[in-house]
């Protein structure tokens, strides 16, 4: 399976309002509760007024569409990087999954995902 390295840095943050946010900047994860509004966007992309804001974020995106009838994909990754002491933050969409790494960890992930098989590109 081939993971693609996102280019930018990414952050993780929360703001009060959605109108703060460019909704046509690529990439967007928007998170909407009752109890918080979460956003991941590249780091250039982020509002100056932001209630929380964590940076240097680098991301993975599992190549191609996966079906909902597949099974453990992501458990698979998350377990390998586990087994190497790195945490990530997931996210999915419609069509994949997307793996967030601590920008520290990033190049430690790269050698764990392709020592458990991966093609990472």
């Amino acid at each position: 399976m081939k993971l693609e390295i996102l280019p930018q840095e990414l952050s993780v943050y929360q703001v009060a309002d959605l109108n703060l946010v460019d909704l046509t900047q690529q990439p967007l994860f928007i998170g909407v509760t009752a109890e918080e509004i979460s956003i991941v966007s590249a780091t250039d992309n982020v509002p100056t007024d932001t209630l929380e804001r964590e940076d240097g974020w680098k991301g993975f995106k599992i190549e191609g569409v996966l079906e909902f009838s597949l099974v453990g994909i992501l458990a698979k990754i998350a377990s390998l990087l586990a087994d190497a002491n790195i945490s990530i933050f997931a996210i999915s969409t419609y069509n994949t999954d997307y793996v967030l790494i601590k920008a520290n960890k990033y190049e430690a992930a790269i050698v764990a995902l392709r020592a458990g098989g991966y093609t990472v590109v």
